[in-house]
C-alpha cells in the first residue's frame, strides 16, 4: 500500500483524499500538510482519516513515512516543494499551473529525471470518459483532418475571489484566468489539438479591480499543419458555459459530448449528414469507458506506474506544454505582437521574474485574507462532460 502525503488542505484537498483512499486499499492518506495546524486537521476529522496533522512538509516528508506527495498549495511554491519531495525519495503528484515559469517546469521535470521518481501533473479532465474518447476520435481520423478548435474557458468569479492573500497578485499566484482557469482548457487543446506554430493574443482587466492579473484573454493560435484555434477566457460569464469544439473535414466534436455532421448539397449549402452521425455514435460509444476519473483516474494512473514502472500519463513534458502555451499569451499581449513557438531559454518569458516584469498591473492588489470562513467550490454548468 503507498502511503500518501497531500500538501495543502484548501477546497481541492477532499477531492485528492477521495481520489486516493477511493483505490481500494492501494493507497492511504498518513498525513496533511497545512499552514495553520487546525486546518489540516479539520481536512483530516471531516474525511474520518488516520492521519497526522503537520504545518512543515520537510518535517512530514521525514516523519510520515510515505513514498507519494501530493501538493495543493499555491503555484509559486510548486517547484521548491515537488523538488524537494522528489529528492528526498517520493512520486509527485503537482495541482495545476504546474509552476509560474518555464525555467521552474525545467527544474521540476529535471528533478524527476535525476532521480527516477515518477512526477504526474494535475489535469484531471483528460481522465473524463467523454473527453477520452473524443480524443481518440481525434486520432482515429475518423472524422478527418482537423481544420479549427473553439476554446471557450468562460468562468465568473466575484470581485472578493481576489480577497485571498496569495491571489490577484504576479509574484505569488502567477497568472489571471489564462494561468489559473484556462489551463484545464489549454491542457486539453494541447493534448488534442498540438502545440501551435504562433501565438497572437490580448489581455485585459475588466471586473476585478483589486487584481494585478487579467480577467480577460483572447488569443489566436496558427499550426504548422496551416489549421487553427481560436481561446477565450475570462472571469465575467455568468453560467460558466466551457465548451471545446473540434472543427474537422467530416464533422464537429464538441466537448460537453456533442457531435454534428454536415455533407454539402449541389449549391454548397449544408444537409444534416444522419448516416455519418450514427457511424459517429457507435465509434464513440465503442471505446471502453474509464475505470476511474477525474483526479481519481491521475491517482490511479500514478499508482500503476509506480508499481510497473512505466511512464504516468501526465508527466512534466506535458505538465511545461501548457505553461509554454500560456507564456507565449502572455508575451504576446505584453508586446503587442505574434509569438513564434517555442520560446528560448533566454526570452524573458521563459522566468518568473522575467514575466513579472513585463505584464502589466493592471490594478492595485487589495484584502489580504488568510482563508475564507467558508470555501465553496461551485462547478462550472458544462461539468467538462
Amino acid at each position: 500500500m503507498h502511503k500518501v502525503l497531500l500538501i495543502g488542505a484548501g477546497s481541492i484537498c477532499r477531492t485528492h483524499i477521495d481520489a486516493f483512499e477511493g483505490l481500494h486499499g492501494r493507497a492511504k492518506v498518513v498525513g496533511i500538510v497545512a499552514r495553520h495546524q487546525e486546518s489540516a486537521q479539520k481536512a483530516i476529522d471531516n474525511a474520518g482519516l488516520d492521519a497526522k496533522a503537520y504545518t512543515d512538509y520537510k518535517q512530514a516528508i521525514a516523519d510520515s513515512g510515505c513514498d507519494i506527495v501530493s501538493v495543493m498549495t499555491p503555484p509559486d511554491t510548486h517547484k521548491e516543494i515537488t523538488v524537494y519531495a522528489l529528492e528526498h525519495g517520493c512520486h509527485v503528484m503537482v495541482e495545476k499551473p504546474m509552476a509560474p515559469s518555464l525555467q521552474e517546469c525545467d527544474e521540476m521535470i529535471e528533478a524527476a529525471k535525476r532521480t527516477g521518481n515518477k512526477l504526474e501533473v494535475v489535469a484531471q479532465s483528460r481522465c473524463l470518459t467523454p473527453i477520452y474518447r473524443t480524443k481518440r476520435l481525434i486520432e482515429s481520423g475518423i472524422a478527418g483532418k482537423l481544420l479549427y478548435t473553439q476554446i471557450n474557458s468562460f468562468w465568473y468569479r466575484g470581485r472578493s475571489y481576489y480577497d485571498l492573500a496569495w491571489r490577484g497578485q504576479w509574484a505569488s499566484e502567477g497568472g489571471g484566468c489564462t494561468f489559473v482557469h484556462a489551463v484545464h482548457h489549454i491542457d486539453l487543446l494541447a493534448w488534442m489539438a498540438g502545440m501551435p506554430s504562433q501565438v497572437s493574443a490580448m489581455i485585459g482587466n475588466v471586473a476585478h479591480t483589486n487584481s494585478e492579473e487579467e480577467d480577460l484573454s483572447m488569443a489566436m493560435l496558427r499550426y504548422p499543419n496551416g489549421s487553427f484555434a481560436q481561446l477565450s477566457a475570462n472571469l465575467v460569464c455568468h453560467g460558466q458555459k466551457q465548451a471545446l469544439t473540434f472543427a474537422c473535414e467530416k464533422a464537429n466534436l464538441e466537448i460537453p459530448h456533442a457531435f454534428s455532421a454536415d455533407t454539402p448539397l449541389e449549391n454548397g449549402f449544408p444537409k444534416e449528414n444522419t448516416e455519418f452521425l450514427q457511424e459517429l455514435n457507435d465509434a464513440f460509444e465503442a471505446i471502453p469507458p474509464l475505470e476511474y476519473e477525474g483526479h481519481a483516474g491521475l491517482a490511479d494512473d500514478l499508482v500503476r506506474a509506480i508499481d510497473e514502472d512505466r511512464p504516468v500519463l501526465i508527466d512534466g513534458e506535458a505538465g511545461r506544454a501548457t505553461m509554454e502555451l500560456i507564456m507565449a499569451v502572455y508575451k504576446s499581449a505584453a508586446e503587442g505582437r505574434t509569438v513564434d513557438l517555442p520560446l528560448a531559454k533566454d526570452d524573458p518569458f521563459y522566468t518568473r521574474e522575467g514575466v513579472q516584469a513585463k505584464m502589466p498591473h493592471f490594478y492595485k492588489k487589495t484584502g489580504f485574507l488568510a482563508k475564507f470562513a467558508k470555501d465553496e467550490i461551485v462547478l462550472a454548468s458544462s461539468n467538462m462532460k
